[in-house]
């Protein structure tokens, strides 16, 4: 397996077409995953992926030669895509708050109905990773949701291990506190176990 990733590393740097047709094929899904736990939108998730392989074609040079698992490395170019687009995004609403408010639009609710659920389940998510920093969800994202060892992560990061380490712990801390409700002891524990198994699975 180490021989094969670092066969497909030397391809990658190469610039073959055909080594980056199998690294979208193996990973495609895993960027998206990542993406959007970082966006919380579908749509922006998608636009991440499309840039997320662009980018690593530009980058191709800088793939090291040696080493495991090419993955690490193309979370971490997606993260830094996902940070470029997220301020992209926030000039635009910037700009497009400054407009007139536009005319009254026919309400489309029931065109989407279907993804309530999902919605719903977001929102919580969403209320929980309101309390971390944009570095505290890489790392949770990375770490817990994307699976890699710290060593991974600092290496997607561009960070040290015990950086990696010290983030992870403070997201922890935060979402444990984020998600205490008040009430019951009882409620509070049912409250975190539901709010914990919805942030493990990364809303799939």
């Amino acid at each position: 397996m180490e021989t094969n990733q670092r066969e497909l590393r030397r391809r990658l740097r190469a610039g073959e077409a055909e080594a980056f047709g199998e690294l979208f094929d193996a990973y495609a899904r895993s960027v998206y995953n990542h993406a959007f736990r970082l966006t919380g939108d579908w749509s922006a998730a998608e636009d991440v992926v499309s840039l997320t392989f662009l980018e690593a074609w530009r980058l191709r040079g800088r793939v090291d030669p040696e080493g495991g698992s090419v993955r690490p490395w193309l979370l971490g170019v997606a993260t830094n895509v996902t940070r470029n687009t997220r301020r992209s995004a926030r000039r635009y609403g910037e700009a497009v708050a400054r407009l007139p408010p536009p005319e009254e639009q026919r309400d489309f609710a029931d065109e989407v109905a279907a993804r309530i659920d999902d919605r719903r389940q977001l929102e919580l998510v969403r209320a929980a990773l309101g309390a971390l920093n944009r570095r505290e969800r890489e790392v949770l994202a990375l770490c817990v949701w994307s699976g890699l060892e710290y060593a991974a992560a600092a290496e997607a990061l561009g960070v040290p291990v015990g950086t990696v380490r010290s983030r992870l712990s403070r997201a922890r801390r935060k979402l444990a506190k984020a998600v205490e409700p008040p009430g019951s002891p009882g409620q509070v524990r049912g409250s975190r176990i539901r709010t914990a198994r919805t942030i493990q699975e990364g809303q799939r």
